[in-house]
């Protein structure tokens, strides 16, 4: 079994926490990963509700459900029955134990219109992303972390192979896919895909038409990362504005989409900005938009599909590292922007840069200044993040890094 390294933090909040969620897309390892903490110290009851049996007992009579169970209990895909929430919610009232429920969602239970029971203050809430670059490899990244030091240490950056940088940008993290050949990697997705938009998403949602959900997807998986635009999607796709935003809910709650929000300096406008859309998988992304890396490469696309790499890998990683930053995009009205902006709970900035060609130059920082220049208190560091093997200062803030440093720079 491959380390995840979440596992320490899933730990931590089932020591002090009565219920703990571990939700994320189908297929990231959320199962294995449940029963090899039960295995490994946290023992509790495993129950699943892919079981018909089991789903039926808990939707039949939740409170009997949990009442009959003893000792710590984990649910796997819970967002199957949310008649379980409130009678979880009485249990926790009646007797507040640390760790006695964890549970798994492959759906953000919050974005569920059924679901209205709220278990603040007694559930803490993780998520499970696919395998990060540095889990496949063996490293507990730290770069989120380092971004925030007072010096940013560039010792332990190997360099790698084109190729194999190539592979890991189309191949994405997907437990299942990462290891197949192209050809069974496109079988793994396609049978995923079908799964995932005709079984789940209509578990959790009662919409006519979802036979374009596939399409929509794959339109989506052109545009990212891109500012959100209803108005041309619906348009290209021939779906009703408010048809599409329960579409586009329902892909963000099944967590195949991510939206980045915008950054400014004022915290009103930052609910109004647009914000950029992202898939939560690059090799996902790759297999929508049938490209390979050397096709990527010829035809100019590799660009996007860095950047939404990039993106996914940053978002993993703050998920463990000891800053738990916000992610933002930011662009000015005359259009000088940064990729991605990272804001720690201080205040504090980190902008990163992502650049798909293999030297950089001081126009590459344009951005990364202009945001430097309108908060000069606040702006801590900016890289930029290239296919290049070196790394080089362009000011004692600013330097440009080879885009392994994502995966190979280790925490510390």
């Amino acid at each position: 079994m491959i380390h995840r390294h979440i596992t320490p933090r899933v730990l931590e909040a089932l020591a002090d926490t009565p219920v703990v969620l571990l939700n994320g897309a189908r297929q990231t390892g959320k199962s294995t990963l449940v029963k090899a903490i039960s295995s490994g110290g946290h023992e509790a009851r495993y129950i699943t509700l892919d079981d018909l049996s089991a789903l039926g007992a808990a939707r039949h009579d939740p409170s009997g459900f949990i009442a009959g169970q003893e000792g710590p209990l984990i649910i796997d895909e819970v967002q199957k029955a949310p008649e379980l929430f409130p009678a979880i919610k009485a249990a926790v009232d009646r007797k507040r134990q640390p760790g006695n429920f964890l549970l798994t969602g492959s759906a953000n239970i919050f974005l569920l219109p059924r679901i209205s029971e709220s278990l603040a203050g007694r559930m803490e809430i993780l998520t499970l992303w696919p395998f990060s670059q540095g889990e496949i490899s063996g490293v507990e990244e730290g770069l989120v972390d380092a971004l925030f030091k007072d010096r940013l240490s560039f010792q332990g950056i190997p360099p790698e192979d084109q190729g194999k940088t190539l592979n890991r940008i189309i191949g994405g993290g997907y437990p299942e896919a990462i290891h197949r050949s192209p050809a069974r990697r496109k079988a793994w997705f396609d049978s995923y895909l079908t799964t995932l938009l005709q079984r789940d998403v209509r578990d959790i949602a009662n919409i006519e038409g979802l036979v374009h959900l596939p399409r929509l997807l794959s339109l989506v998986a052109i545009r990212v990362p891109t500012f959100l635009n209803f108005a041309e999607i619906s348009r290209t796709a021939a779906i009703p504005q408010s048809t599409l935003k329960r579409y586009m809910t329902l892909l963000e709650a099944t967590f195949l989409v991510q939206n980045i929000p915008a950054w400014s300096t004022n915290l009103g406008k930052r609910l109004v900005k647009t914000p950029k859309l992202v898939l939560n998988d690059a090799g996902l992304k790759a297999h929508l938009v049938g490209m390979s890396g050397e096709r990527m490469l010829e035809n100019g696309s590799i660009g996007a599909q860095l950047e939404n790499f990039v993106i996914m890998e940053l978002r993993k990683q703050i998920t463990w590292n000891a800053v738990q930053p916000k992610m933002f995009h930011f662009r000015t009205q005359t259009g000088q922007e940064v990729d991605i902006i990272l804001e720690e709970p201080g205040g504090r900035l980190a902008g990163i840069e992502v650049k798909a060609s293999r030297t950089v130059s001081s126009q590459d920082f344009k951005g990364l200044n202009a945001l430097k220049e309108m908060t000069p208190k606040r702006f801590h560091r900016g890289i930029v993040l290239y296919m290049g093997s070196e790394v080089i200062p362009f000011a004692a803030n600013l330097h440009a890094l080879p885009l392994n440093a994502l995966w190979s720079l280790p925490k510390k």
